[in-house]
């Protein structure tokens, strides 16, 4: 099978990837989630004019010229309007947020005011509709605010709950099952025996998932059999996973046999590699409705396959729109050789040089076992396939990777 580029790869994983169904959540828990409908307005905001200020609601006509002296008759707090009308002559205190009387359509603010028992005093004129918040001057009832494909902030929340949404339709969590191979993993907290490592591709690539939005179902590491690794597929589709995600054992040697135990298992292969570094060993297929993600088993191509290709997959599912991460240019702070057939994203740091042009700094050593320079990285710098020699201060595009 012929490399794929990163984008051929890509294409290939979204497609026919619907969003999950919608389902109604609670306002409370719904930051951090997917509009699945168009949101919109369930009321009017405000719902009449309204004061801005405290003060005294008074008629425009009453106070173009100052001092004006106008008669009290009454007092307006938020949630307790005043049921009279505001006659020429005569002026209701006022209160911020609340709900203008009838006859008026102006508040002069206190501290241009005097008042003497019933009677208070505008010391300087104003103009019409001062300090009052008009009706509909945030939104109107049928109005739609919120998008779907939206995912929603805090903002959004504050906005759904002004709106008079007690729940809203949002896409279901995908659930993403991940799963390890290989006799040589051990879980953080243990000894490794001779020849045995850590495992930390399952960590990173669990909160990844969580923060797109994904509920996770660990399938723990499983060692280098076809038949474990079967049933640990088999697992993952009892569960409900809409994307299983391997890591190790994707490539085609003798102990790499997720390929050989997923086919067991009826998997449709989509492809197994493609022209990417770090990541070249990746398997996509179908195994009945699930998705099937096959990572490289070394820590930063699993990352960047997972950052490429895990990521928008779970973005489509949640129905988002933004799918991929923006590219933006930078310098090059170190000069780079001329590449190869495959694409490269480079680990490297970020920084403004004198004259405030940021600049990018790819880690000297990329190797693609070595973790400590991905979690100082503040951006891939991306190369295409056949990139020439780029010295020092020329343009590079940039990913750049969230906190």
């Amino acid at each position: 099978m012929a490399l794929l580029s990163v984008e051929q790869a890509l294409a290939r994983v979204l497609d026919n990837v619907d969003p999950t169904p919608a389902e109604m959540v609670a306002l409370a828990h719904a930051c951090g989630r997917v509009l699945a409908a168009d949101l919109a307005a369930q009321r009017t905001q405000p719902p009449a004019d309204v004061s801005a200020m405290d003060g005294y609601a008074v008629r425009a006509t009453d106070v173009a010229s100052a001092p004006a002296r106008l008669r009290l008759i009454g007092e307006v707090a938020a949630g307790r309007p005043f049921a009279g009308c505001v006659g020429p002559g005569e002026a209701a205190r006022i209160f911020t947020g609340g709900v203008m009387p009838e006859g008026t359509d102006t508040v002069v603010i206190q501290e241009r005011t005097e008042r003497d028992g019933d009677v208070v005093t505008v010391a300087a004129p104003a103009r019409p509709r001062a300090n009052v918040r008009v009706a509909a001057l945030d939104f109107a009832r049928g109005s739609v605010l919120l998008k779907n494909g939206r995912r929603l902030t805090g903002r959004d929340i504050a906005l759904a709950a002004a709106m008079n949404h007690a729940t809203i339709p949002v896409h279901r969590r995908p659930r993403i099952a991940v799963l390890a191979t290989g006799d040589e993993l051990v879980a953080p907290g243990t000894t490794p025996g001779p020849g045995q490592i850590v495992y930390s591709n399952g960590f990173a690539l669990a909160a990844m998932a969580r923060e797109e939005g994904a509920e996770i179902i660990d399938l723990g590491i499983v060692p280098d059999l076809v038949d474990a690794t079967a049933a640990a597929a088999q697992r993952a589709g009892t569960s409900g996973a809409d994307v299983l995600v391997t890591t190790g054992g994707a490539s085609v040697g003798e102990y790499d046999l997720v390929q050989k135990a997923l086919a067991s298992q009826g998997m449709a292969l989509s492809f197994w590699k493609i022209a990417l570094r770090p990541g070249r060993p990746m398997m996509h297929g179908r195994l009945g409705r699930m998705r099937v993600l096959g990572l490289p088993g070394n820590p930063v191509s699993s990352y960047v396959c997972a950052f490429l290709f895990l990521l928008p997959l779970i973005r489509r599912l949640t129905g988002r729109n933004d799918l991929h991460a923006a590219t933006e240019s930078a310098l090059l702070g170190r000069a780079l050789p001329a590449n190869d057939e495959r694409a490269d994203y480079l680990r490297a740091t970020l920084a403004k040089n004198p004259g405030g042009e940021l600049t990018a700094f790819p880690a000297e050593i990329q190797d693609s076992s070595m973790l400590l320079p991905l979690a100082n990285a503040d951006c891939f710098v991306v190369r295409e396939p056949y990139a020439p020699a780029a010295p020092v201060g020329s343009r590079c595009a940039i990913v750049k990777l969230g906190l």
